[in-house]
């Protein structure tokens, strides 16, 4: 987990040193405390006992096809974090428990801001990547980005994270170019009872309650309250960042299932505010889904889902974002004689962004028009053909009407081949877009208030992004105690953005006028080396060779395309001790950054946990143990696609104890 820096040398170091004494001199005697006493059981320890390294491996997923198949058939480069791997990570937002995937790059910028994407293209304001959480996509029309501060969900509440790297438009749309994260939460049935969390760190305090019980035989409910407050981080000289944040949230969810059909609706409600270095950020929202699901003849499932979300962010007295999002998606699979499964479908959504910026001179900065009402449509189909038992083709494709460019077409083809019953080989060509955003054509930028104010900045008639991916993969059990996945992938983009001078002169625009090439490998797996200990690990390598079009103004340099390493690897290690106790290790190397510059860094993730009882669990989590601080994210300004940086990295404890009733 990544935690800010807190002040080396200084009396908040002095403090953390005695805190560190004490929990090395708390640890050992619990330990040998618990070894001592009866076997007592925790539902994290009983969960991993029971799932097999060939379970893990054939666990349901439906990302990559939007219909359940086991994680074996999937022809994608897909990873899954477990709730089990959740819940023992210690990790307590979402970004750090994104760290678990050895296919995303996950750097923290301040204590509520965070860089996350995956192959290439990393930046506070990363737009490749979509987000979606029980079916809800959590991109922002203003950047096509995310707003991590704005996401989050009870660590205790996820039943998997699916992570894709590579483009999933054909099935999610436009801004699915590089990877898709889909968070899927547990059902209210599976969370029945209530849970009481409170934890304590020198960075980091929270607590929440969650509550479940039944409404009826057909009918189950859970409720939830969650704060948390995290402390200011320091900057590489030493100053105040002056970051520090907090969160307020409470939802529920609804399940209901009778008659073959199931019926979801499920809530949130949010407001936090963050101790900004310039100005108190304040970000407030809510949201709803609904969604019915019904069998249909020949095995087939009928789908709808609506939601809406609103989003407000604010700098008072600077700005007022106020967004809307209305999403209707429909989708019906079924199987066509014995050789197809198809999978169709279409969604309408709507988004109302209304974005009013105080004039603050000499600069000016607004959008034009300051409200916008966007309408999106789409119709997809893919269709998966089996050519023989051991040898299927997934053809597919969506159709999208993008409110600035209009429509576009994704289509995606896949092979698979099955040479044996643990094993599965594939390659997939896709094509996948990221449309414009407000920021790529609305955004305007003034010097000064008056009839002689100059245009500096401006969006015009910026196109989507396009890429053509080519991806190879490998997925195998070499044994009953084993499994490993490998990928390679050779991206090809074009009509990248640029800032671009107007005739040698400003106006600057934003254009389309870089392109290139990316190309890598990723790799990962896990080992059951005993029945109480497991390992797992993966590591990446990425090329990117970018370049602006003959002719192009060159302005900042290929940098504006994101800030990204070269290599990554990590390995994580759990261990069950017995007498309830489990420890959790999670070593990572992280290549250099290239611009800003940020160096390399290996650091050191540490949870020890004991169940007391059946219903009482104390654990202790350490995160960047091997450096006092460092930065994950640079040190100096950078241009708009990467963001704000200069916030450090540093060493903590967190202390959490969790009682189930």
């Amino acid at each position: 987990m990544g935690r800010l820096r807190q002040g080396a040398g200084r009396p908040r170091d002095r403090t953390r040193l005695a805190a560190l004494s004490a929990t090395l001199g708390f640890l050992l005697p619990v330990q040998a405390f618990a070894i001592a006493q009866e076997p007592l059981a925790s539902n994290a320890l009983a969960e991993l006992a029971n799932l097999s390294i060939e379970e893990l491996a054939n666990i349901d997923v439906s990302s990559v096809s939007k219909t359940t198949q086991p994680l074996s058939d999937a022809p994608a480069a897909i990873y899954v974090i477990t709730h089990d791997e959740v819940i023992r990570s210690g990790a307590t937002n979402i970004p750090d428990i994104l760290r678990l995937a050895p296919n995303l790059h996950v750097a923290q910028i301040t204590a509520s801001s965070h860089a996350i994407s995956a192959r290439g293209f990393n930046g506070s304001a990363a737009d490749k990547l979509l987000v979606l959480i029980d079916g809800r996509s959590v991109y922002t029309p203003f950047s096509h980005g995310v707003f991590w501060n704005a996401q989050h969900v009870l660590p205790d509440d996820i039943e998997r994270v699916e992570v894709i790297s590579g483009p999933g438009a054909t099935l999610w749309g436009a801004n699915a170019v590089n990877g898709v994260i889909n968070i899927v939460t547990r059902r209210s049935t599976e969370t029945q009872g209530g849970v009481l969390e409170v934890g304590a760190g020198d960075l980091e305090q929270r607590a929440s309650l969650r509550y479940g019980g039944p409404l009826g035989e057909a009918l189950t409910y859970r409720v939830y309250a969650d704060g948390v407050d995290f402390a200011h981080g320091e900057t590489a000289s030493g100053a105040d960042a002056r970051d520090g944040w907090r969160r307020r949230q409470a939802g529920f969810r609804l399940d209901w299932s009778g008659s073959d059909k199931l019926i979801t609706l499920q809530g949130d409600a949010y407001r936090g505010t963050e101790q900004a270095a310039s100005a108190h950020q304040e970000i407030s929202g809510h949201n709803l889904i609904a969604r019915w699901t019904h069998p249909t003849r020949g095995g087939g499932t009928l789908q709808a889902q609506a939601y809406y979300d609103h989003l407000e962010r604010a700098v008072p007295g600077r700005f007022h974002n106020r967004l809307s999002t209305y999403d209707l998606d429909v989708q019906h699979s079924f199987s066509w004689g014995q050789a197809h499964q198809v999978v169709w479908g279409g969604g309408y959504r709507v988004t109302k962004d209304h974005f009013p910026i105080t004039p603050t001179p000499p600069r000016t900065q607004f959008f034009a028009p300051v409200g916008r009402r966007h309408a999106l449509t789409n119709l997809f189909v893919q269709d998966t053909v089996t050519l023989n038992p051991a040898l299927k083709l997934t053809l597919g494709l969506k159709l999208e009407d993008d409110p600035y460019s209009g429509l576009e077409a994704l289509p995606t083809a896949r092979l698979s081949w099955k040479p044996t019953d643990t094993s599965l080989v594939w390659a997939a060509v896709s094509r996948a877009v990221r449309a414009p955003s407000r920021l790529d054509r609305d955004f305007v930028e003034l010097t000064g208030l008056s009839s002689t104010s100059t245009v500096r900045l401006t969006g015009r008639d910026f196109q989507p992004e396009t890429v053509i991916a080519y991806e190879l993969g490998l997925r195998a059990q070499p044994s009953a105690r084993s499994s490993v996945s490998v990928s390679t992938f050779y991206n090809v983009y074009d009509d990248l953005r640029s800032f671009e001078l107007t005739g040698g002169r400003l106006p600057i625009v934003f254009a389309n006028r870089m392109e290139g090439e990316t190309y890598g490998v990723e790799v990962w797996g896990a080992y059951q080396v005993t029945d109480w200990w497991r390992l797992s690990g993966g590591a990446n390598w990425l090329r990117k060779s970018l370049r602006y079009e003959p002719g192009a103004s060159k302005i900042v340099g290929t940098q504006i395309a994101g800030n990204d390493p070269t290599y990554q690897a990590s390995i994580r290690s759990m261990m069950d001790l017995g007498r309830g106790v489990s420890l959790d290790l999670d070593l990572r190397k992280i290549g250099a950054l290239p611009n800003p510059a940020s160096r390399s860094y290996a650091e050191l993730g540490a949870r020890i946990a004991w169940a007391v009882s059946r219903s009482l669990e104390i654990s202790i989590t350490g995160a960047n143990l091997l450096n006092d601080h460092h930065p994950e994210f640079g040190a100096s300004s950078a241009n708009v696609q990467i963001g704000a940086v200069g916030v450090e990295s540093g060493r903590s404890l967190f202390i959490d104890l969790r009682w189930g009733f």
